[in-house]
């Protein structure tokens, strides 16, 4: 073929050929522009991260203009992308520290209002994260940069939006050579271990534009007594509108029930504001919800101080259900005709009687008379709602009463509960840490304080604490309580510290104890006079605490292969001055700590085995053992 021809084979021909040199007159009358050469241009494609930040920034620079909390709210959630959540702590809080102190704490207040509404816990922990390991670049444009981050940190502490664990897990991941690591130091050393740290870095930077929860329940209070007083719904709708936190109208419920109960000439007015705020949605259905329920979970308190607030609770109840205003579906304990269910009854009756059992035992101090009466009422199976009730109340007292509380725990552990019962009861709380802390602020910290120091008491195990984490939601608060009480008892001189976390007094009288009785065990085994043991056991005045004595007698007995602790053990139970519930808690620590034991005493095992045989014959161990 000629080279004139077509392109050859498999070609499409001359006709479409474009290697060679192609002029295009733009003057030619038949110029036509689909002649031109196709041109690629490259196309510019959008990161998805990159549009996020810039969304934010104009969502921060707004919020920092006009204050309106609800408006960012809105917006970030309009955004959507919540994966990148954590680059908008990264924006809000470093835009923020090259302002002044009024964004700052804007910033603060934003981050508290979004946490685990908008933004989840773990975003806010992977937000601060970026910021420490972004710390050097952003030191070299804000000179103060570590100073500040630091502050930032402490008061997200103290917000409770981020638990103290969260500082010494931050220091395994951050270089210890970072500014991010310094900032780390700086929260602890100069923030958060200083005396009411708490309120100073609150009012670090101003805080004007901060409203606490126990202001916003003065305002409530107020706002609701004015309404009484006056009549005008409209008024009180326009003020509860004025207070600005739509996430805390479930406070208003609860409180307006609380008063329609204790001013029953107030209860049709009651009525009318909240039936109103529901029809114009100003009260949203999950807030109303939200408030019966709690109140509802305090009724069986409530009713010591008003005898009729539960017919009048299920009156209420029953008229907003069907007039609409609360969803016909709220779970509660009444049956339809607004009188308790009978297979609630009996619960509820113990709530009652345990709460007067509980003051009872705060103004006495008698731990031997309380169990008697938790014996008597003869319900073990609610042991768990005992520990729930007896915790919650010393949260809301003085250092006094929840020291009192962490000894009884101690105390009833040995004589009548369980480790189960410990462990379900310490779920039960943290499963409604939540609402808890709408009535405590610091609860979160109170509780992880409680956990850890059932630990150094030896009432659970630090292996319960993973039973317990296991059992709760993956991303509540309550697991982020146990993390907390985790790192509390792997912190340094973790023991003092928490035997004086409520003041210190009984608690370090148990540490004392551990130290008396290892001397009194030490001096028997050389010396041998029974007699003199057994006094100085009595003088210790602990005997909920003589488990300890069988534990340590049975621990020295297998290290010193000497059987003579057995004698001084047969003679403590003669005299009665060791109890079979003594003896039993006793046996069943070292069973609980065997295999740690293991590690020491080779044999071990094999003695206990014959101290628990030897122990059956005499008479020492409950049957059930």
């Amino acid at each position: 073929m000629g080279t004139d021809g077509a392109g050859g084979k498999g070609t499409w021909g001359k006709l479409l050929d474009t290697e060679g040199d192609i002029h295009i007159d733009r003057n030619d009358p038949n110029y036509d522009s689909g002649e031109e050469p196709y041109k690629l241009v490259e196309a510019t494609l959008s990161d998805p991260l990159d549009d996020y930040k810039k969304a934010v920034a104009s969502i921060v620079e707004e919020y920092f203009s006009t204050g309106d909390v609800e408006v960012a709210a809105s917006d970030l959630r309009e955004l959507g992308a919540s994966q990148y959540h954590p680059y908008f702590i990264k924006r809000l809080i470093s835009m923020a520290m090259d302002r002044h102190d009024k964004e700052k704490e804007m910033a603060s207040v934003l981050l508290s209002s979004l946490y685990a509404d908008v933004i989840t816990p773990a975003q806010i922990r992977d937000g601060f994260v970026i910021l420490l390991e972004s710390t050097d670049d952003l030191a070299v444009d804000i000179l103060d940069a570590v100073d500040v981050l630091a502050l930032f940190v402490a008061r997200a502490v103290v917000d409770e939006i981020l638990p103290p664990a969260f500082l010494p897990r931050a220091k395994k991941t951050i270089p210890e050579a970072s500014k991010g690591f310094q900032v780390l130091l700086t929260a602890e050393k100069s923030y958060l271990s200083a005396p009411h740290h708490a309120e100073l870095v609150e009012r670090r930077w101003g805080g004007s534009t901060r409203t606490t929860v126990e202001e916003v329940k003065k305002k409530i209070a107020n706002l609701l007594r004015e309404y009484v007083e006056s009549g005008y719904a409209v008024e009180a709708c326009r003020s509860i509108r004025e207070l600005g936190v739509t996430f805390f109208h479930h406070e208003v419920v609860k409180r307006a029930l609380v008063l329609a109960m204790e001013m029953q000439t107030a209860e049709p007015l009651i009525s009318k504001l909240l039936k109103e705020a529901s029809e114009e949605g100003l009260i949203s259905p999950s807030q109303m919800t939200k408030g019966f329920a709690r109140l509802a979970e305090s009724l069986d308190d409530l009713a010591l101080d008003i005898p009729s607030a539960k017919p009048l609770f299920h009156s209420i109840l029953s008229k907003a259900t069907s007039e609409g205003w609360l969803d016909a579906s709220f779970s509660n304990t009444s049956g339809e005709d607004g009188q308790p269910r009978a297979e609630d009854a009996k619960l509820k009756r113990y709530k009652e009687e345990v709460v007067t059992v509980i003051h009872e035992y705060f103004n006495s101090d008698d731990i031997p008379e309380l169990i008697r009466s938790l014996v008597d009422l003869g319900l073990p199976e609610y042991n768990p709602i005992f520990l729930k009730r007896l915790i919650t109340l010393a949260m809301d007292r003085k250092n006094r009463e929840k020291e009192m509380a962490s000894v009884l725990l101690s105390a009833l552990h040995i004589e009548i509960f369980s480790t189960e019962d410990i462990v379900d009861g310490f779920v039960m709380l943290l499963e409604s840490a939540e609402d808890t802390a709408l009535d405590i602020l610091d609860a979160s910290n109170e509780l992880a304080l409680f956990l850890a120091r059932a630990v150094i008491d030896d009432v659970l195990a630090p292996l319960n604490l993973e039973e317990i984490g296991g059992q709760l939601p993956p991303n509540c608060s309550g697991t982020e309580t146990v993390k907390m009480a985790r790192s509390l008892i792997t912190a340094r001189h973790a023991g003092e510290r928490l035997l004086r976390c409520w003041g210190g007094g009984t608690g370090w009288a148990v540490e004392d104890a551990k130290d008396k009785i290892m001397k009194l065990l030490e001096e028997y085994e050389s010396s041998g006079g029974v007699g003199e043991a057994c006094q100085c056991i009595r003088d210790l005045g602990m005997p909920f605490f003589n488990h300890e004595v069988v534990k340590k007698a049975l621990i020295m007995a297998m290290e010193k292969k000497n059987d003579k602790m057995l004698d001084l053990l047969q003679e403590c139970f003669n005299e009665g001055l060791i109890t079979i519930n003594q003896m039993t808690k006793g046996f069943t620590r070292i069973k609980e700590g065997l295999d740690d034991l293991a590690l020491d005493i080779p044999n071990a095992e094999e003695k206990y085995a014959f101290y628990v045989e030897y122990a059956q014959k005499k008479g020492w161990l409950q049957a059930s053992f």
